[in-house]
């Protein structure tokens, strides 16, 4: 699965987790998930365990502890697929 992909996918899970979901029209691979979206940590972690049944991978913690902005989750996600 190519980058762009995984990104719109990321997105589109993200989306209902965000507290704002206007705030993803102007986001990017920068952005801060927690700091930026709005996201607590809590959802994060929800945010984590779809990503991990969507994609078809594990994220351990070490991994998910890596994830703090866009690019961060999508960089994951694509090592996982590999």
């Amino acid at each position: 699965m190519d980058e762009k992909k995984i990104y719109d996918e990321f997105m589109n899970i993200i989306k209902i987790y965000a507290k704002d979901a206007s705030l993803l029209e102007k986001a990017t691979k920068d952005t801060h998930i927690l700091n930026d979206l709005k996201v607590n940590s809590a959802r994060l972690v929800d945010i984590i365990i779809k990503c991990e049944d969507v994609f078809g991978i594990e994220i351990d913690d070490e991994d998910a502890d890596k994830i703090r902005t866009i690019g961060d989750a999508v960089g994951v996600i694509k090592g996982k697929l590999g």
